[in-house]
């Protein structure tokens, strides 16, 4: 079935679409959102600014792994073709964009002036901006032209001025290939062949292990899977660094130059692994496919993508390797990352006290596993509820112990900036199983359903607001035991409310003190021209001051409301020890 009927079926059955949006063009991009960016629902409604006034702006997605802003104008055609029209669209509101204070003062759209605050905070903190022309239909040749002059100037400005970024078409062959990515997504072991009959390679067995070295033609890269979604970089050390890494610009320069035919001389090449291989008539069938380095290069020819479809004679070494032991294919990673330092947040998972901690845990609960690698699974017979993740548990710990949820989002800062403050002591296995059963009983309330009844705009942020719940349970024990300095070991808090059975009674509790901070805060005067963002005020430490009056007050309302049973169970379950507390580790 062609992608404009699939979309077409899927948005007139689904009530959501059809309830939520008011025109086609809506519900497109609420597809687009839902499918490929993976957007929730409460998500969707908040990312899309499309109607009067909205300066040529359809959604805004920010990326926090990613650090990527995502700008997307949608153009829903029945069939035919597209202009340069919705290209031009693009470009004026990038143009626009590199002012965003006038920018949201000249406009009237509410939902974008919110998501612009957003924007302009994200760029404070280094983002690339990535503008998608989303469509069902394809490209003119003179549309086709203009894109390749946008990127070259998007290139170009990006090379002068503190704003990166890239333009993307998400015409009707890369709507399919997202979404049969994206369909694919929970299995993400890539199959993939490639035509190697206009490349220059040879095939040889080398420590008895199949190889294949050759000069691929620069375009054939674009026919990679998982290159944006990042499955294909799962045994990389580090994901894309964006375009504001100098080798990504120098990259991209080259390529957009005139001497794009010396790409393969001043590359260092791309290495790939996988399971199996094999080559029959010049095609390459590889399975369990995975880019160990290059994933830099790969996102960025991408970038470049309609460049590279025109340049000719223009090539890339490739290194093909059948390798099947992990320890080996992690080693090779490692190794093939080293002609531009590696940094320190991608190497964390063989830091002496990560591994001494993996351990202690995996020793103390041997039904359990610890992930140490992006990407590692825990074995089959291992119990999901003592399954802990090592990039969880470090925004885990600024959480609770630094008090600071507010950061916990920014992976990027928890491994690299805080790493010494959060891992420089012994910590104790029971509190990491804490913090992950702490967390896995919030996350329950944090679905569709919205159990806990939760404002709409605070369910859209389940990438940031859940760690400001986990904050807010341990402000309550403070709050149970009058303590106000100190902070309670997430072990013996956990271990209070499990006897007692109250562990869904704190959640629903902090829920709705977080859930009153926020109403609160939105409720307070702004100041002229600023309009409040729910995903700007939970990034804020000013946030903190909200949360903790509000878990306090509602405490104290509960105790005061006349339930004796829940007041009694709740006043002696939470009472603890005073050697249960810690001074916060300080993360500011």
């Amino acid at each position: 079935m062609p992608i404009y009927q699939t979309i077409a079926h899927e948005i007139r059955s689904n009530s959501f679409y059809q309830q939520k949006f008011s025109n086609d063009g809506q519900r497109f991009i609420a597809w687009y959102l839902r499918n490929i960016h993976q957007c929730d629902i409460n998500q969707t409604k908040e990312a899309i600014t499309d109607g009067p006034d909205d300066k040529q702006i359809d959604a805004v997605v920010i990326n926090e792994d990613k650090s990527v802003i995502y700008i997307i104008q949608g153009k829903y055609y029945i069939n035919g073709t597209v202009d340069a029209e919705p290209l031009r669209e693009v470009l004026s509101s990038w143009m626009q964009l590199r002012d965003i204070v006038r920018l949201q003062q000249v406009s009237n759209n509410t939902r974008l002036q919110r998501k612009l605050s957003e924007v302009a905070n994200a760029l404070e903190e280094d983002y690339d901006i990535v503008f998608e022309l989303v469509t069902t239909g394809t490209l003119t040749q003179a549309a086709t032209d203009d894109l390749i002059s946008f990127q070259k100037q998007m290139a170009d400005i990006s090379e002068t001025e503190n704003f990166s970024a890239s333009i993307e078409l998400v015409d009707e062959s890369e709507l399919t290939r997202r979404l049969e990515a994206s369909v694919e997504r929970e299995n993400p072991q890539l199959n993939f062949k490639l035509d190697l009959s206009d490349s220059e390679y040879i095939h040889r067995v080398i420590a008895d292990t199949q190889v294949i070295l050759a000069a691929v033609p620069l375009k054939r890269c674009l026919e990679f899977p998982g290159v944006k979604d990042g499955t294909l970089f799962k045994k990389n050390v580090r994901q894309n660094l964006g375009a504001r890494n100098p080798v990504n610009k120098g990259i991209r320069q080259t390529i957009m130059g005139d001497r794009h035919r010396d790409f393969f001389f001043f590359h260092n090449g791309i290495t790939a692994i996988c399971n199996e291989m094999s080559l029959v008539d010049d095609i390459l069938s590889m399975k369990g496919l995975n880019v160990v380095n290059g994933c830099q290069s790969l996102n960025t020819i991408l970038d470049c993508s309609e460049t590279v479809k025109k340049i000719e004679n223009t090539y890339i070494m490739f290194r093909f390797y059948e390798i099947q032991q992990r320890d080996r294919a992690d080693r090779i990673s490692i190794s093939t990352n080293s002609q531009s330092a590696v940094k320190a947040r991608d190497l964390r998972s063989n830091d002496k006290r990560v591994l001494s901690l993996k351990r202690q845990y995996e020793m103390k609960y041997p039904q359990g596993y610890f992930i140490t690698k992006r990407g590692e699974k825990a074995p089959a017979d291992k119990d999901d509820h003592y399954v802990v993740n090592l990039s969880d548990l470090g925004k885990h710990l600024i959480a609770w112990h630094s008090q600071r949820p507010n950061i916990s989002y920014g992976e990027t800062k928890i491994f690299d900036k805080y790493f010494e403050i959060l891992f420089k002591r012994e910590y104790n296995p029971e509190d990491v199983f804490a913090l992950n059963a702490w967390m896995s009983a919030i996350s329950k309330v944090w679905i569709d359903e919205n159990p806990a009844g939760f404002n709409e705009s605070l369910l859209a942020m389940k990438a940031y607001a859940p760690y400001h719940q986990l904050y807010s349970i341990s402000i309550l024990f403070g709050v149970a035991n009058n303590i106000n300095d100190r902070v309670p070991r997430p072990s013996f808090c956990w271990e209070a409310a499990y006897k007692a059975n109250i562990v869904d009674e704190i959640v629903y509790i902090t829920g709705m003190g977080l859930n009153a901070a926020l109403e609160s805060a939105a409720d307070e005067p702004q100041p002229a021209n600023k309009v409040f963002s729910p995903q700007n005020w939970v990034k804020a430490k000013g946030c903190l001051a909200n949360i903790n009056a509000a878990i306090r007050q509602n405490y104290r309302m509960m105790l005061a409301s006349g339930q004796t049973e829940l007041r009694a169970r709740l006043d002696k379950a939470m009472k603890l020890v005073p050697e249960a507390f810690e001074y916060r580790w300080a993360a500011d």
